[in-house]
């Protein structure tokens, strides 16, 4: 079998193809980085995940994290959300990358998948720089 040489047409070739994908991939990261947790997105599965001030039932709520209830359609079992973000459990309740993946009610009724969702809801917050206020009782 021959060698073949590899001529300057062919290795500018192959140089602007790994540059390409170089930066379609760097672009692909920074797209990743940007996107926000669905936990910051509305409607919102419970108590306590409002991002601001008249955001939830009723809109008399004061400010983020303090609404009472789900802004979400409700649903009482695993995969019915109708949305990305809409699932009430699962390993980070709330935050479900489309429908049917959530894994149970909405709005959250257990204390544990609550208890995640708002640390997970504070975290999100403060790396957006924005303040919550105490979440409100079961």
């Amino acid at each position: 079998m021959e060698g073949h040489e590899l001529t300057r047409r062919d290795f500018s070739k192959l140089t602007m193809a790994a540059l390409g994908g170089m930066l379609a991939g760097a672009a692909a990261t920074v797209h990743a980085a940007q996107e926000k947790s669905p936990l910051l997105s509305d409607p919102h599965i419970c108590r306590g995940l409002n991002t601001c001030k008249g955001k939830g039932q009723g809109g008399t709520n004061a400010c983020a994290g303090t609404g009472a209830c789900a802004t979400a359609e409700a649903h009482a079992c695993k995969g019915q959300n109708a949305c990305k973000g809409q699932g009430g459990c699962g390993a980070n309740p709330g935050e479900n990358a489309c429908k049917g993946q959530g894994g149970c009610e909405v709005p959250v009724e257990h204390d544990a998948a609550w208890q995640k969702a708002r640390a997970r809801f504070e975290a999100a917050m403060a790396a957006e720089g924005k303040a919550v206020g105490a979440a409100p009782p079961k």
